[in-house]
């Protein structure tokens, strides 16, 4: 579960930081607020990543779970990312559903 929550995170964190120039372009944002906003939420992604699967950090899942309920939230800035968003957040359910299948005890 471990490599492939931290993978989906990781990936997340690339698509989170390419979404900041979009939202100075395209949505008008202040750079200020677009880097800090997307800075904390990449800069999460990996420290979650980080943590996720390891022993007594069950926390981390939970965390996981919020940071992609708030990369939906940030389509209300950039409209693209409401579908990455809802894709995000499919691969970390699946990511979920699947270490814990095969999960070695």
């Amino acid at each position: 579960m471990r490599r492939l929550c931290a993978t989906v995170l990781v990936f997340e964190a690339v698509v989170i930081g390419l979404a900041i120039p979009v939202a100075i372009t395209i949505a008008h944002t202040g750079a200020g607020e677009a880097g800090v906003a997307g800075g904390v939420l990449a800069a999460g992604a990996l420290v979650i990543a980080g943590l996720v699967g390891r022993p007594g950090q069950r926390w981390a899942l939970v965390a996981g779970t919020v940071l992609q309920a708030a990369l939906i939230a940030t389509g209300a800035v950039v409209p693209a990312m409401y579908g990455l968003g809802v894709i995000f957040g499919a691969l970390w359910l699946t990511a979920i559903w699947l270490g814990r299948r095969y999960q070695v005890p």
